[in-house]
């Protein structure tokens, strides 16, 4: 077989293989069936073209042509139906909308195959046979624009009210179709009705092979994945049918055995292959609908967090504020015996803001709603004022607080003074929270291009395991709630947070149980 037989028959493949690949991914869909229709009506009238140009014999020549022509006949009206359904169903298409669409087509189909009317007889010319045209050739030609002439319309209407991903699957779907009507419009139609030659009629089946790649990825384009199956598969169908011409021109029965073994196993490779490609892209299809799911959960949490932090927030101040005065006596002065729990209110309503203040943080970091205030800061008067606020936590449970200046002092880095503040706040808080004897030291030095700050204590120490989730969200070790049990786990993920906005690093290191804890912060000096 020459090597535009072998072509011939490899687009056949290639276009049956990707419609039956797309049937096959959602059968219910119309688009997808009507699809598979066109690969089949294509794949008669390339083989009908094939027996037309190649054959030897005159009874096949024509049969081939006839053959030619109901392909070509069927084809038209799925394309116009096609161009109505997708990418997105523009109108519903009744039944007897379906059958106005196809009974010229099933008229003209009947014709071709049965009759003389379209194809009367053939004639041998030097390219192969050439057919002479019957009386309603004239009419097929026109059927077969005017149909062709409506899905171009369609699509362009489709392409006018797409958008997003519909517009990006339409342009493929519009390539492929182009180049495939141009080429069988010329070929097969202009060519023969002009000259009376079809010298190059076998182009036009061929040039539908770019229509059903492109046009097959588009039904499959959402992300653009499924390109590799169309590769994959044509690379299989090609090898395949070298294999077989190998195999069909084998001498001896030696020869037949391995060849035909050969192309067996090939198959069953090429097989695997291609399931393993499609087992491949459902996962991703399935993972990227998890992370879209876990995405749209995320945001509607951080929202319902926002919200509600924002509605319990002015109360709670309110209530801070009212208990405040009544501690005071601006409403009369109270009983000893309730002052008490009045102060107990008071102090877990503050630690009702401090969560609600939390929540927000995080809220406004997951949402990208905080930005950086950057100045010029001593990182020295900073740590200066919060030893000094928590000096007299420090010394209610009998600990030490010290801070060990650098003996130069720092330079002054940018810093978003109020955000680092509450980062070391929090650090040190914590410290003299989880430690029951001894003491917390500081310290501040320069590495390389950093400010490092050190905040060392003598407490009940962590596990290596503990260490790896200690900044994350919600997140609490054991220590931390046996011994501070109202604690929500956020203050270090936000101080995480806010030192990697800074372009920072936050880390902490144990020797572990009873050894004590060290937690490190590094600021660049810019």
């Amino acid at each position: 077989m020459s090597i535009i037989g072998i072509l011939i028959l490899s687009v056949i493949l290639v276009n049956l293989s990707i419609g039956f690949l797309v049937f096959l991914k959602d059968r219910k869909k119309s688009a997808n069936q009507i699809f598979l229709g066109i690969t089949l009506t294509a794949a008669i009238w390339t083989f009908g073209t094939l027996l037309f140009t190649k054959s030897e014999e005159i009874w096949l020549g024509l049969m081939g042509a006839r053959i030619a022509f109901m392909g070509a006949s069927l084809i038209a009206p799925l394309l116009l139906i096609f161009s109505l359904i997708f990418p997105k169903k523009l109108r519903v298409i009744s039944f007897k909308k379906y059958l106005l669409i196809l009974s010229p087509s099933l008229f003209f189909a009947l014709i071709s195959f049965f009759t003389p009317f379209i194809v009367k007889s053939v004639e041998l010319k030097t390219w192969g046979y050439n057919p002479v045209y019957g009386r309603f050739y004239l009419f097929f030609a026109l059927y077969f624009l005017i149909y062709i002439g409506l899905t171009i319309f369609n699509l362009i209407k489709q392409h006018l009210e797409s958008s997003g991903v519909q517009k990006i699957r339409f342009k493929y779907l519009a390539v492929g179709l182009f180049i495939s009507i141009l080429a069988s419009v010329i070929t097969n139609i202009i060519i023969p009705a002009t000259t009376g030659l079809s010298k190059f009629s076998n182009l036009g089946p061929l040039s539908i092979v770019f229509a059903i790649i492109f046009t097959g990825y588009a039904i499959f384009a959402k992300q653009l994945f499924e390109i590799r199956v169309v590769l994959v598969q044509i690379l299989v169908g090609v090898i395949a049918i070298l294999l077989l011409f190998q195999f069909l021109a084998s001498a001896t029965f030696f020869e037949y055995a391995w060849k035909g073994t050969l192309l067996v196993a090939f198959l069953i490779f090429g097989w695997l292959l291609i399931k393993s490609v499609l087992k491949e892209i459902r996962q991703r299809e399935e993972l990227q609908k998890a992370y879209a799911e876990v995405e749209r959960l995320s945001k509607a949490k951080s929202e319902f967090i926002s919200i509600a932090s924002h509605q319990l927030r002015t109360p709670l101040t309110a209530i801070k504020g009212y208990i405040s005065m009544i501690l005071e006596g601006a409403y009369g002065s109270i009983v000893e015996k309730a002052k008490k729990p009045m102060e107990s209110v008071y102090k877990s309503n503050e630690r009702l803001i401090k969560l609600i203040n939390d929540l927000l943080s995080v809220s406004r970091i997951e949402s990208g709603k905080i930005e950086l205030e950057l100045q010029k800061s001593s990182i020295e008067e900073v740590i200066s004022n919060i030893i000094s606020v928590l000096k007299i936590e420090a010394e209610k449970k009998n600990l030490y607080l010290k801070w060990e200046k650098p003996v130069e002092p720092l330079p002054k880095i940018s810093i978003d003074q109020d955000k680092i503040r509450q980062v070391i706040l929090n650090i040190i808080d914590n410290a003299i929270k989880y430690t029951t004897k001894g003491g917390v030291t500081v310290e501040t030095e320069l590495k390389d291009s950093s400010c490092q700050i050190k905040v060392r204590d003598t407490g009940e120490g962590m596990t290596k395991e503990e260490i790896s989730y200690l900044f994350e969200s919600f997140s609490r070790g054991k220590v931390g709630t046996q011994f501070h049990t109202e604690g929500a786990g956020l203050g270090l993920y936000i101080a995480r947070k806010f030192v990697e906005m800074h372009k920072g690093k936050i880390w902490a290191e144990s020797k572990g149980k009873g050894k004590g804890s060290t937690f490190y912060i590094e600021l660049p000096i810019k």
